[in-house]
């Protein structure tokens, strides 16, 4: 039997950061990349600027169930992708076909893009220039493929 835990009402009016929130920047859920060589399509137009979403539970557990997945367990990246990246040059009904016919470079580029922005997120450090003292924040994770 499943309990309810109730909580005292609190009214939080438009434009107040909720207490989780306070300080914190938004949640990103898109990122945009570009591909190192790019998706040529059928006919001939290459397209390397895209964008991948943030994966949701649903997203790593449904391809589990594709059959091709269970005939080959590396299959399992290209359904993954196929699944989170929202669009790609002029395309945006991106699919496991497309990401099949990826160049070996972009495909190990979107895998470590993938990786990084579900597994680590972005770890940000705020930092000061030396000589003006300009605070700013970088990311300690790198943006290129083969940085980390």
């Amino acid at each position: 039997m499943r309990r309810s835990m109730a909580m005292a009402p609190r009214s939080i009016s438009a434009g107040e950061p909720s207490p989780a929130s306070a300080g914190e920047p938004p949640l990103r859920t898109e990122f945009a990349f570009r591909l190192p060589r790019g998706y040529l399509d059928e006919s001939g137009t290459l397209h390397r600027d895209g964008i991948m979403r943030l994966a949701t539970a649903r997203d790593e557990l449904v391809p589990l169930r594709d059959d091709r997945v269970r005939e080959n367990a590396a299959y399992l990246t290209v359904v993954l992708l196929g699944r989170v990246i929202t669009r790609l040059g002029g395309i945006t009904d991106v699919h496991a076909g497309i990401v099949e016919d990826l160049f070996a470079t972009d495909l190990a580029f979107l895998q470590d893009l993938y990786r990084r922005v579900n597994s680590e997120g972005h770890a940000r450090a705020a930092v000061a220039c030396p000589d003006c003292g300009h605070k700013f924040d970088v990311d300690l994770s790198g943006s290129r493929l083969g940085e980390s």
